[in-house]
């Protein structure tokens, strides 16, 4: 009897020391659903579904007593409801409408004196808002977040814990991606075997393309921010005005031989970031330090992930004061990986490294309550004093130009908390309707983020790049360096020493123009605008026939330029005016009664051709980049509202392609018979290649000044001794003799546009486009085709950015579009994405010339 009761005490005492504990020696309230209750499996021993993570915060705020609600705050493309959940003490949500409103009154401290809000801050939790999986295969957050949730609502035994209901207010935004995770669930589960599989080949573990990462458009959402593009991230932007949260981590996953990532962020910093928000990541990088010492957890600091773009969950709340931070724990990529050094690295043992960090997290600004409270109200405060301080005191935003993008600009700049005026009537010279952007408001570095042309790195960041650079060591630049808003959309953005009076706030609400008159013989449409292609789209869409004009006219004074979009009345239905109108928009539309001009050509001009409506076919699958092929269909399907059929490309041997006037990919005979094919970045490389002959242009190589033959080895295998006196000389003797040019992270380029070309009807003689990568194309030769855009020379050609000084030389006068014609059909190369990332506004109407102008002109 004494020999079984050892082995019965023994073998409970080896089961509770291997037991899996998520925060050790925590003891929960069984009246709080645990994931086996609602679920049916514990934490981390299943990926959870969308509607599984749901369905248990739901279960959570039904059994917390009053401490945890759910609320909707946006729907994805593909209709799944994205929620989050507030946690806080029952007394704390009693008054959680008082909460929000004294956190509106820190957040302006042109109403809220400095007496008034030490008064609010007393008695004021701070916000903490914690985001998870905004790449949808970045599996441990959302399963981390509900294990979150569950242990602020049942720990018992945790003393942390009821500080951190008593001093803060924390909101769980457990899935930001459902589209995408849901794309990656379903893969894992129809791969999955009869057990976990941690191979790296396992195809469990790989995505087919185009992976779970990105959203139903293919958008990466971690750099739609400041786009506001996608549905997710533009609920999510107003929801966090609703709260101006205090503290922001944005949890995520990397490589799977990593270790954890968390605060302080590797340099660059942005330079509209205080010191008081760097300092700051101290107490969160520490805290979370301390409990990963204690789990034998290993962790790494201000590497890699930067703090320079605006763009991330980590970044953008930032310049609204808040403290924002990345967490990257290593990936599993489904329930087991297994590690290079031979060591199992499981699903449940990632979720514990995000939740572990999600906890520290709250518990680190409870324990800064006060001073977080306080460093938010100095953050307003300074901004709005630099506003009113600094050389620069705001901006005007001309409608100069396409001023639908002016307009689009300013909507944009409002949903994302600035506060933006109508300019008064003829003030600064600016055309009527222009904005006024002031910079003595709380929101002033974000808008000088946000509408400066260029944010400058640090030198001796920049120093180490170049340094690193010669050496063949790969930059640390992580992302774009160029983002200017005003750049991005075409849009001429004033800065101003003084800030004019006589303007009236905006709300949002885009002017709508005047609808024409009822015409007796056309309605004409001035092209180049945003709304103009939105009308083109709309109008062909229910039927009306259209005839773009290829050179100006003057009609009745008005001059209109080439691009001109004409509606004839007598070519139409009887009810062409209510065709007109419900396409119009923000269009302006003109109605004429007669086909006379002035000067210029007429209706019934060569140079007047017929808009057909076509049928756009995408190239889909691999080997298509994927967040190219996603921009490229939400624009048109979504800017403009024309549908885009996406073609998977082991379908395109056996399909009709004849059915499609437009195929954004290449296919030689289909074009010679009167197609418009589309090339963008790669697809260029893969029109011009030899075997497929449809751009006369090549990739080149590095340029080199100074170009080294190479020596062959003799019969012996040797070669002739060289003395090397100098390092300079080293240099040169270790060389490549052909070498790329080194990558560009992404910066904005000048671009001149030929005035004498179809395609740029309604295209300014300069655009901004984004470069990006160490592709250049030689140019075409004149018998070949035209060279429509291409860089400027080297001195004027960088916007906004950083640039190498070898790339600069090389990308100057060098395409940026391409057209070549092919039997009755054009081959047209983006060498440069237009599309990118679904930020660049300013080359919208340069697309739209390539879809639908490039049809009309294929005869």
């Amino acid at each position: 009897m004494r020999k079984l009761l050892v082995v019965l005490v023994t073998a409970l005492a080896l089961s509770a020391q291997t037991r899996f504990e998520f925060w050790p020696g925590t003891v929960y309230d069984p009246a709080v659903p645990s994931f086996e209750k609602v679920l049916g499996y514990s934490a981390g021993e299943k990926l959870a579904s969308h509607g599984e993570i749901v369905q248990y915060f739901e279960a959570l705020a039904a059994a917390s007593g009053g401490r945890m609600k759910v609320y909707e705050y946006a729907k994805s493309w593909e209709g799944r409801k994205l929620i989050y959940a507030v946690i806080a003490s029952e007394a704390n949500h009693r008054r959680m409408a008082a909460i929000q409103a004294d956190i509106k009154k820190l957040a302006d401290p042109r109403k809220t004196p400095e007496a008034e809000a030490k008064r609010i801050m007393a008695g004021l939790p701070a916000v903490v808002w914690l985001g998870y999986t905004v790449h949808g295969n970045e599996l441990s957050g959302s399963d981390s977040a509900m294990l979150t949730a569950y242990h602020l609502l049942a720990a018992r035994n945790q003393k942390m814990v009821a500080d951190v209901l008593a001093n803060t207010v924390i909101l769980i935004d457990p899935l930001q991606n459902p589209d995408g995770r849901t794309r990656f669930v379903n893969n894992f589960e129809q791969a999955y075997g009869i057990e976990a599989d941690g191979s790296t080949v396992a195809a469990e573990r790989n995505e087919p393309w185009p992976g779970g990462r990105s959203n139903h458009y293919l958008f990466d959402m971690n750099r739609d921010w400041f786009a506001l593009t996608q549905p997710e991230t533009v609920g999510r932007i107003k929801m966090l005005l609703e709260w101006f949260p205090l503290v922001a981590a944005d949890l995520h996953e990397m490589g799977s031989e990593s270790t954890y990532y968390f605060a302080p962020e590797a340099i660059p910093f942005n330079p509209h970031l205080t010191k008081e928000q760097k300092t700051s990541l101290d107490w969160f990088g520490k805290n979370n330090a301390k409990y990963f010492d204690q789990m034998g957890y290993s962790y790494f600091t201000r590497e890699v992930y930067d703090a320079f773009f605006p763009g991330y969950g980590a970044a953008w709340p930032a310049y609204h004061g808040t403290i924002a931070m990345t967490y990257e724990n290593a990936a599993v990529r489904g329930m087991l990986y297994n590690r290079l050094d031979g060591s199992a690295y499981t699903f449940k043992e990632s979720v514990k490294r995000h939740f572990v960090t999600s906890v520290a997290t709250c518990e680190a600004a409870a324990m800064h309550r006060a001073e977080l409270l306080q460093n938010f109200w100095t953050y307003r405060k300074t901004a709005i004093e630099e506003g009113k301080t600094e050389p620069v005191k705001g901006y005007i935003l001309s409608r100069k130009g396409d001023g639908s993008a002016a307009d689009k600009l300013a909507e944009l700049l409002v949903t994302q908390g600035v506060e933006v005026g109508k300019l008064a009537s003829g003030a600064q010279g600016a055309p009527d309707g222009s904005y006024l952007v002031s910079l003595a408001q709380p929101a002033k570095r974000l808008i000088r983020t946000l509408l400066d042309k260029k944010v400058e790195m640090e030198p001796d960041f920049l120093k180490e790049q170049e340094r690193r650079r010669k050496k063949k060591l790969g930059d640390e630049i992580y992302d774009v360096t160029a983002w200017s808003l005003p750049l991005l959309y075409g849009v001429e953005a004033i800065p101003v020493t003084s800030v004019p009076g006589g303007s009236t706030p905006f709300t949002g609400a885009r002017p709508k123009p005047a609808a024409p008159a009822k015409a007796q013989v056309a309605y004409f449409v001035p092209w180049g605008t945003q709304a103009a292609g939105q009308f083109l789209t709309a109008a062909l869409r229910a039927g009306v026939k259209i005839h773009t004009l290829d050179k100006a006219f003057v009609q009745n004074g008005r001059a209109f330029d080439r691009g001109t979009l004409a509606v004839k009345v007598k070519e139409n239905p009887e009810n062409v005016h209510d065709l007109v109108l419900k396409a119009q928009g923000y269009a302006e539309i003109v109605a004429s009664d007669s086909a006379w001009v002035e000067s210029g050509i007429n209706l019934g001009s060569r140079s007047s051709f017929v808009m057909k409506k076509p049928a756009i076919a995408l190239a889909w699958d691999r080997p298509v980049a994927a967040n190219s092929a996603g921009a490229v269909k939400w624009m048109l399907e979504r800017q403009y509202g024309y549908p885009v059929t996406a073609v998977r490309m082991t379908s395109l041997a056996g399909a009709d392609l004849s059915k499609f006037d437009v195929l954004i990919l290449p296919i030689k005979e289909w074009v010679a018979n009167g197609g418009t094919v589309i090339g963008i970045e790669a697809g260029v490389e893969f029109l011009a290649d030899a075997k497929v002959g449809l751009l006369a242009t090549a990739r080149e190589q590095m340029a080199v000044e100074k170009k080294v033959e190479p020596v062959k080895p003799d019969a012996g295998g040797q070669v002739p001794g060289k003395v090397l006196g100098s390092e300079a000389d080293f240099l040169q003797a270790i060389a490549p003799e052909k070498d790329r040019l080194d990558t560009v992270q992404g910066v904005l380029a000048v671009a001149k546009t030929d005035p004498d070309h179809w395609l740029t009807a309604g295209v300014a003689p300069t655009v901004t486009a984004l470069l990006q990568g160490q592709t250049v194309f030689s140019p075409l030769k004149l018998n070949a085709g035209t060279n429509v855009a291409y860089f400027a020379g080297a001195e004027q050609m960088l916007a906004s950015g950083y640039l190498w000084e070898e790339s600069r030389k090389q990308y100057a006068f060098k395409p940026l579009v391409m057209v070549q014609r092919e039997g009755r059909g054009h081959v047209i190369g983006f060498t440069n994405d237009p599309n990118f990332r679904g930020y660049m506004d300013g080359l919208n109407v340069f697309f739209l010339n390539a879809v639908f102008r490039g049809v009309a002109h294929s005869r």
